[in-house]
C-alpha cells in the first residue's frame, strides 16, 4: 500500500469514526433552532434548481436522510452504517459504501445529490468523477456546498480549530476550485443559487428567499450541472473577476 493510499485510507477511517460514534448528535442539529432555520434556507435553495429532475434519485452521502426526506430522494450511499440506521428509518433505500468508489452500474441515476458532503470526503474529484459516471446521459446533479469564500467558512473553521468533532475533519474548496473539479469530472454547470447572507451566527436565521446566481458572501450555494454540452455562463462575461458574484 502506498503512502498515500494508506493516508486516504487513515481519512476515511476516521471519518467513519466520527460519524458512527456521533450519528445522533448530528441528526439532533436539525432540530435545534439554528438548524431548523439553516436547513429550511438551504433546503430552499436547493428546491429552487429542482425543476425536470429525473428519477431515480441518489444522495451521495445521505447521512441521517434529513434532505434526502425533505427533497423526495430514493436512495441514499454514506460510509457510516450508523447514519444510515437513521436514514433507513426516514424511508430512504440505503447502501453503505464509499462515494469514491459507487456501488452502482454507470448511467444508473437520473438526479444525484451531493449536500455539504463534499468538505467531508478525501478525494472530492473522484466522488465527482463517480457520480458523473453513474449519472445518465440527460441527468443532473445537484451539489449543495459551504465554500471557502464564505464568511460561514471561516466561522466554521474556527469551530473545527477549537475541537468540534465534525468541523475539524472538513475542507472547504472556493468556488474557483469548485469549478475546476467538476469540468474535470466531465459536467458542466447548468445553473448556481445562493442563500443565507446574514452574518455568521449560532442564533436562529431568519427566512429568506434564495438568490439566483453564485455571490461570494453566502453562507451556501447550489449548484446545478448535466453532462450535455452547455455554454458554460461564467464564460460568457457575467461573472465578476473577484469571483463575489456570477449569474447563471
Amino acid at each position: 500500500m502506498s503512502e498515500e493510499t494508506g493516508k486516504n485510507s487513515q481519512y476515511s477511517s476516521r471519518i467513519i469514526q466520527v460519524f458512527d460514534a456521533f450519528a445522533e448528535r448530528y441528526d439532533a442539529w436539525f432540530n435545534s433552532p439554528f438548524g431548523k432555520s439553516a436547513f429550511e434556507l438551504e433546503k430552499s435553495c436547493i428546491a429552487s434548481l429542482y425543476r425536470n429532475l429525473k428519477r431515480p434519485s441518489l444522495e451521495i452521502g445521505v447521512g441521517t436522510g434529513r434532505f434526502a426526506e425533505a427533497l423526495g430522494i430514493e436512495y441514499g450511499v454514506d460510509i457510516s452504517g450508523r447514519v444510515l440506521e437513521f436514514a433507513k428509518r426516514r424511508g430512504i433505500t440505503v447502501v453503505k459504501g464509499s462515494g469514491e468508489k459507487l456501488p452502482f452500474p454507470d448511467e444508473s441515476f437520473g438526479s444525484i445529490f451531493i449536500i455539504v458532503t463534499l468538505c467531508f470526503v478525501e478525494n472530492p474529484e473522484k466522488v465527482l468523477e463517480e457520480a458523473s459516471r453513474v449519472l445518465t446521459r440527460d441527468g443532473r446533479l445537484i451539489l449543495g456546498l459551504i465554500l471557502k469564500e464564505s464568511p460561514w467558512a471561516r466561522f466554521y473553521m474556527k469551530k473545527g480549530e477549537a475541537g468540534n468533532v465534525f468541523y475539524k475533519n472538513a475542507t472547504f474548496y472556493s468556488f474557483n476550485e469548485l469549478k475546476v473539479m467538476i469540468r474535470k469530472s466531465g459536467l458542466t454547470i447548468i445553473k448556481v443559487c445562493s442563500t443565507i447572507f446574514q452574518k455568521p451566527t449560532e442564533k436562529p436565521l431568519r427566512f429568506e428567499a434564495p438568490r439566483r446566481g453564485y455571490y461570494g458572501k453566502a453562507g451556501f450555494i447550489a449548484v446545478k450541472a448535466g453532462k450535455k454540452l452547455l455554454q458554460p455562463a461564467f464564460k460568457s462575461g457575467l461573472c465578476n473577476r473577484q469571483s463575489t458574484f456570477c449569474m447563471f
